[in-house]
């Protein structure tokens, strides 16, 4: 808890004012972040024998240059130079581009030290750098740092010296002598130091480990703690509700229960009748029964005395669900109603006062349900579907509007469980990965841009058998930047192609009223054909929505093209999915291939992740997902299963609370805020 490591970075020995405003774009404010701002690599420079390094790898040779050195210049300022250079008694080149002035170093019969890519097959190194001569087989690991501005790596690499040089003494251990001593970790100070100066790949991969460890483990016990929090705050608000009546409503449900909705089922069951508030998130891909699911809670709910909400991010999505849970829900005696933006002011008011004095056990709606006059008489159950639509703040209020609800997050968009863990950390996490009997798979097919005519000649087939098509566009209007095809262009081109079939245009900058309507003429069959940007991504139940075509799918992550695939196979007809897609892209290559492999949302998602890594997984606005400085979530996945046991197990004992040995992890969580903040979700 050192104070010197507060201190403003201006005290480090050759940061200047102008200098400390670089630092502060990279988030470094104080002698602390500089010493914790980590390298995102290290080059390795240490020189190697031919016969140990991989075709392809980054290494560093020393050889004797065998002939004069030869350059070429081409185009506007650019250039060739190639070295032969004898190492290990073999021959090979090293290839530099645009650094001409290297010629004259090159000396014949001088030794040279080079670095570059290794091509096994043309004995050649390619592209180089000349590196010191000095280098030996020992020294090599140089830290490469992220930059901002007018910063030169070797000054930040010298600011970085002098505090550690200055200040580094007084870098103290926040982990317990116990998880070092069970996990074999170096210590902090010098975990730090081996980050950016390693004696050896050795030591820097132990100091790795020791950081991601940390890093995991601080985040985890961050969740738990908020766990901790809620539970404490909101006992002995358990429903006593009667099992054989919900039993007997589980069985009147006009198909069975797959193997996962019935583990779902009492995993939320088991949550209601706890003395402590469930916080769930039900994770289930589209179609595999999800609303059913949603259903038997809302009618436990009731049974016990309670009344339910379920806020969802459409006015149509409200509608459809309020049709299919009055269907479910209505017989067995249960009033549902749903509180719709567009409802005449006597139709909203009876809804009001029927919700306000308990007559209204369940109310469906969109963010309405979260405006002020919106009371409910004993709410005990709050469902968000796609929760990720809405803001904090949102699903804040709608759950303050009972006496600690019980909540129960939805979402039909799969997340790994690596992310699972890490942004919904604090929440139990349910899973529907069984899809109920007789739904037909969605057939995929990949077409290259040329095979047009084909999709438009398919699209046509099922228009005229009475099936509806949704085409699917990156961009609203044309973008100088994309060369990808856009909604308006589209929708023009295909209704002159299609002039016998209505064909509609949806995209975000419609207002919601006329997305709505939009889309409830696709719903109804007025509009045969619909050109969308991704905002159908969350959408409707068409059954009769046979055949989604994807332009420019490569442009799209694997996640969000199983989502839009998901809009079709809603029906009893056979339906596909089109990825019309460049072959040139590697990355879209790949993951063409992958959709067309399999229709399980999981799979796909764990794919995503390691293709498109986690900040992109959600989008760069999605809240909640936590940046690490040396930590990975996608290759860390094991180290962050342990640190979120280990966390769990701290949290529940006294000693964490008591005893000195955790001092400075309580002290960790005191300065992040956990104590004394409010914790939205």
């Amino acid at each position: 808890m050192t104070l010197n490591l507060d201190l403003p970075v201006i005290h480090v020995n050759g940061v200047g004012e102008r200098s400390s405003e670089l630092l502060s774009s990279l988030n470094i404010h104080t002698v602390g972040d500089l010493l914790e701002h980590f390298p995102f690599r290290h080059e390795d420079y240490a020189i190697r024998p031919l016969d140990e390094i991989a075709h392809e790898e980054r290494a560093t040779v020393r050889g004797t240059v065998h002939s004069e050195p030869a350059l070429r210049f081409y185009g506007k300022k650019k250039s060739r130079l190639t070295v032969r250079l004898l190492v290990d008694g073999l021959l090979i080149q090293a290839i530099f581009f645009n650094q001409h002035y290297l010629k004259s170093r090159f000396v014949l019969g001088e030794e040279a030290v080079v670095t570059g890519k290794w091509d096994r097959s043309r004995a050649q190194l390619s592209p180089a750098v000349m590196t010191a001569k000095k280098q030996t087989e020992e020294q090599g690991l140089e830290p490469v740092y992220p930059l901002k501005g007018d910063l030169k790596m070797s000054t930040l690499k010298k600011w970085i010296k002098e505090a550690m040089d200055t200040y580094g003494h007084e870098l103290t251990e926040t982990l317990p002598a116990q998880l070092i001593e069970a996990y074999k970790l170096m210590d902090r100070q010098e975990t730090i130091r081996q980050l950016h100066f390693p004696s050896s790949s050795g030591n820097l991969k132990q100091a790795r480990r020791r950081m991601i460890y940390e890093e995991l483990l601080l985040f985890q016990l961050k969740m738990q703690t908020f766990r901790k929090q809620e539970r404490e705050q909101q006992e002995g608000r358990g429903k006593r509700f009667s099992e054989g009546a919900v039993q007997t409503f589980t069985e009147k449900l006009p198909f069975p229960l797959t193997g996962a909705q019935k583990k779902v089922k009492q995993e939320i069951l088991k949550d209601l009748s706890s003395p402590y508030r469930m916080n769930r998130l039900l994770q289930g891909d589209v179609g595999s029964g999800k609303t059913v699911v949603a259903a038997i809670a809302l009618y436990a709910a009731v049974n016990a005395g309670s009344q339910g909400a379920l806020m969802v991010p459409t006015e149509i999505l409200a509608e459809q669900h309020s049709e299919s849970l009055k269907s479910l829900l209505e017989p067995e005696g249960i009033t549902v109603r749903l509180l719709s933006g567009s409802a005449r002011a006597k139709e909203r008011r009876e809804t009001l006062e029927s919700l306000a004095n308990g007559e209204t056990d369940i109310l469906i709606g969109t963010h309405a349900l979260i405006q002020e006059g919106v009371d409910f008489k004993n709410l005990g159950l709050v469902i968000t579907d796609e929760q990720h639509r809405f803001g904090v703040n949102q699903r804040k209020i709608l759950r303050e509007k009972g006496l600690y609800p019980d909540v129960l997050f939805m979402t039909a968009t799969p997340i790994p469980r690596t992310l699972a863990i890490s942004v919904f950390g604090d929440m139990d996490v349910s899973v529907i990965d069984e899809m109920p009997k007789g739904r037909k798979p969605i057939e995929t097919y990949w077409a290259k841009p040329d095979m047009f005519g084909r999709v438009l000649a398919f699209m046509e087939k099922q228009l005229r058998a009475g099936r509806q098509v949704y085409v699917i566009c990156p961009l609203i209007e044309e973008s100088d930047k994309l060369d990808v095809q856009n909604a308006i262009d589209i929708h023009v081109k295909l209704s002159e192609a299609l002039p016998d079939f209505s064909c509609g245009l949806m995209h975000g900058r419609l207002a919601a009223e006329e997305k709505d309507q939009v889309m409830k003429a696709f719903a109804e069959n007025h509009v045969h054909l619909l050109v969308s940007t991704t905002v159908v991504e969350v959408g409707v139940n068409v059954p009769n929505a046979t055949l989604m075509v994807i332009y420019d799918a490569e442009r799209f992550g694997l996640a969000q093209l199983h989502q839009l695939r998901g809009r079709v196979g809603r029906g009893s007809d056979q339906s596909y999915c089109i990825l019309l897609a460049d072959p040139k892209s590697d990355n879209g290559k790949e993951r063409m291939q992958v959709m067309t492999e399999t229709n399980d949302g999981f799979e796909l998602s764990e794919r995503d992740l390691e293709l498109r890594g986690p900040g992109d997984f959600f989008g760069r606005k999605q809240s909640g997902l936590p940046e690490f400085k040396v930590a990975d979530l996608v290759h860390d996945y094991r180290v962050l299963e342990v640190a979120r046991q280990d966390a769990a197990k701290l949290v529940d004992s006294d000693a964490f609370w008591n005893s000195k040995d955790y001092e400075a992890l309580r002290f960790w969580l005191e300065k992040e805020g956990v104590f004394d903040t409010e914790r939205l979700d």
